[in-house]
C-alpha cells in the first residue's frame, strides 16, 4: 500500500538584532544576524517573505522552541502571534537579513516590537517563501503598491536589468514617508493624505498610457485596491495570470489573523467575479 511522504517540518530561524534605523516617521528597518541564520538562504525571488513568531506575554514555551509541539500541546490562544513580512534584503556574505516594518504607534504587534528592538534582541521566524522576480524578457514592468509592498518593490527595482522599462507607483501617507529606492527608473509617489488607501493607486494605474510590449506586473498591498486593480488588469487589459503577481497583503479593518482566516474565501469570490466578467 502506498504511503504519503512525511511532511517536512518548517525550518525555524533565530535572528539576532544587529541594528535598527528609522527610515521615515512610520518605517523602521531592522537588520538581523547571528549564528541562528547559518542555514537561512534567500535570493531567488524579490518578494521573499518570512513568518515572524512573537511569543505571547506570560506563556512558557518549550525549549528548544518548537512550533509543532506548541500547537499540539497548548490551546490556540497561547500560540505565538504570527506576522508576515517581506525580506527587504539578504546579504549571504555577511549573513545579514533586513526587514522593514511599518509602525503606527503602539497598535499591533510587529510594529511596536520593531520600535523597541535593540541589539541583542532575538526574533524567531519561518521561511522564506516567495514566487516573484522581474523577468529579463519582459517588454516592460508595472509595479504598484502601498507601504506594505514598498520593501518588495524596492527589492524588485534592485533586480531590474539595466535599461529595463518600468512604471512604478508607490502610495504612502505623505511626502515624509517617501524614501530612496534603488534603480534608475522613474517612480511616481502618491500621497494619500486623508484619502482611502489605494484610491490614488487605482486611478494612477488606470490612467497610465499603456506602453508597447508584453508587461510583467507586480501589484500588492491593501486587499480592496488590489481587487480593483486585478479586475482592471485581468478584465480590461486582458493580462494573463502568468504575467501577474497580485495579492492582498492586508485588509482594512482586519488584523493579520482576521485577514488570513478570510483570505481564501475573499480570493475565491474575486476569482468567481473575474471568471464571470471574462466569460
Amino acid at each position: 500500500m502506498a504511503t504519503e511522504p512525511a511532511r517536512r517540518k518548517p525550518k525555524l530561524n533565530r535572528g539576532t538584532v544587529l541594528r535598527t534605523e528609522r527610515l521615515t516617521p512610520h518605517m523602521i528597518r531592522v537588520v538581523l544576524g547571528g549564528d541562528g541564520l547559518a542555514e537561512f538562504a534567500a535570493g531567488e525571488f524579490t518578494d521573499h517573505y518570512v513568518k515572524l513568531q512573537f511569543p505571547r506575554p506570560g506563556v512558557e514555551y518549550p525549549e528548544p522552541f518548537d512550533l509543532e509541539r506548541i500547537r499540539a500541546e497548548l490551546p490556540r490562544d497561547q500560540w505565538p502571534v504570527t506576522r508576515t513580512y517581506t525580506v527587504r534584503a539578504w546579504d549571504a556574505g555577511t549573513r545579514e537579513l533586513t526587514i522593514d516594518f511599518v509602525h503606527h504607534g503602539d497598535k499591533g504587534v510587529a510594529g511596536p516590537w520593531a520600535a523597541n528592538a535593540k541589539p541583542g534582541d532575538e526574533l524567531l521566524f519561518q521561511g522564506p517563501g516567495g514566487a516573484y522576480a522581474p523577468h529579463a524578457d519582459a517588454g516592460w514592468h508595472l509595479l504598484a503598491g502601498d507601504e506594505s509592498a514598498l520593501p518588495a518593490i524596492a527589492a524588485s527595482l534592485a533586480r531590474l536589468p539595466a535599461g529595463a522599462d518600468a512604471r512604478v507607483f508607490l502610495e504612502v501617507a505623505g511626502p515624509e514617508e517617501r524614501q530612496d529606492v534603488p534603480g534608475d527608473v522613474e517612480v511616481t509617489w502618491l500621497y494619500r493624505g486623508g484619502e482611502r488607501v489605494g484610491d490614488l493607486l487605482v486611478d494612477a494605474v488606470q490612467k497610465l498610457e499603456w506602453p508597447d510590449g508584453e508587461v510583467q506586473a507586480f501589484v500588492h498591498g491593501e486587499a480592496g485596491f488590489v481587487k480593483a486593480l486585478r479586475r482592471y488588469l485581468r478584465v480590461d487589459r486582458g493580462l494573463p495570470m502568468d504575467r501577474l503577481s497580485i495579492s492582498g497583503y492586508w485588509r482594512l479593518g482586519r488584523d493579520e489573523d482576521g485577514w488570513q482566516s478570510s483570505k481564501r474565501e475573499w480570493n475565491k469570490q474575486v476569482e468567481e467575479e473575474e471568471a464571470r466578467a471574462l466569460a
